[in-house]
């Protein structure tokens, strides 16, 4: 049984990539089709990829691996924090720092001094502290915790990352593979396919689809920790006849849904 249905990825606007004129010639094998100037993504394709992507992170889990969610771009920042959150694991969801994985050492001294400063705010410290001292020492937490607070508590560098665009995060990519972390992201029609590991191909603009996405790879490291499947696996269809048609019906619905411009957000 899939992870999730076609229905939900047609809804979720999954399928829908950039503009043909802004294409990587490498996602040639996971493009469906065109209308009206727009990339169609292969969503059987998709559901498959999805089905392996699921089970690397849940296998990773599994082993008490390190899973690290990132996604800065304004669609996914509300996603990768409550998913990853939800899973117990750790985000990026703004602007990553180069160096926060190949230098991992000084990202610890910078995340010690945001403990420092959130344990000075609790204990009444700030309290006895100049007000001018204590604002500067305020806005200093609120930028650490921005860009920090998502690892503050990783134990140390992921054993797998999940990233959303790894077209826009590609400082966070070439990170990852000089540390050989094994990679699974979300890739648009956009971006170069040969820097993931496991690729999932997909709308990476559309706020439905980067949650759709996102809270499965949540699911699978829950399932993965847990050893239980019972709440995580799609049960949308009810039987393989019902699997079957929706597969056969996809270039139907991609007709009928080929003008719906919210699923083509920011595209």
């Amino acid at each position: 049984m899939a992870v999730i249905s076609m229905k939900q990825l047609l809804e979720a606007g999954v399928h829908f990539g950039h503009q043909t004129r802004r294409w990587n010639p490498k996602m040639k094998p996971y493009i469906f089709t065109e209308r009206n100037g727009i990339y169609i993504i292969d969503l059987q394709k998709t559901v498959k990829m999805i089905d392996s992507a699921y089970n690397f992170v849940k296998d990773a889990a599994a082993d008490d691996g390190v899973i690290l969610f990132v996604g800065t771009k304004k669609q996914a920042q509300d996603s990768i924090e409550e998913e990853a959150t939800r899973a117990g694991q750790y985000y990026v969801n703004h602007r990553w720092l180069g160096g926060t994985l190949t230098n991992w050492n000084t990202i610890q001294t910078r995340i010690k001094r945001l403990k420092d400063l959130k344990k000075m705010e609790e204990d009444g410290t700030f309290d006895r502290l100049p007000k001018k001292e204590v604002s500067l020492l305020q806005k200093q937490r609120a930028k650490l915790e921005k860009f920090l607070g998502g690892i503050e508590d990783m134990p140390r560098i992921p054993d797998v990352m999940f990233i959303v665009d790894p077209r826009k995060e590609q400082i966070a990519v070439k990170e990852a593979q000089k540390l050989n972390i094994p990679i699974v992201a979300m890739v648009d029609t956009n971006t170069d396919p040969d820097d993931i590991d496991v690729i999932i191909p997909s709308n990476d603009d559309a706020i439905r689809a980067v949650r759709l996405i996102t809270s499965k790879m949540a699911d699978a490291v829950i399932e993965g920790r847990q050893g239980e499947d019972e709440d995580v696996t799609e049960d949308s269809f009810k039987d393989n006849k019902d699997a079957k048609k929706s597969v056969d019906s996809l270039e139907d619905i991609v007709e009928a849904v080929e003008g719906d411009n919210d699923a083509k957000s920011d595209k």
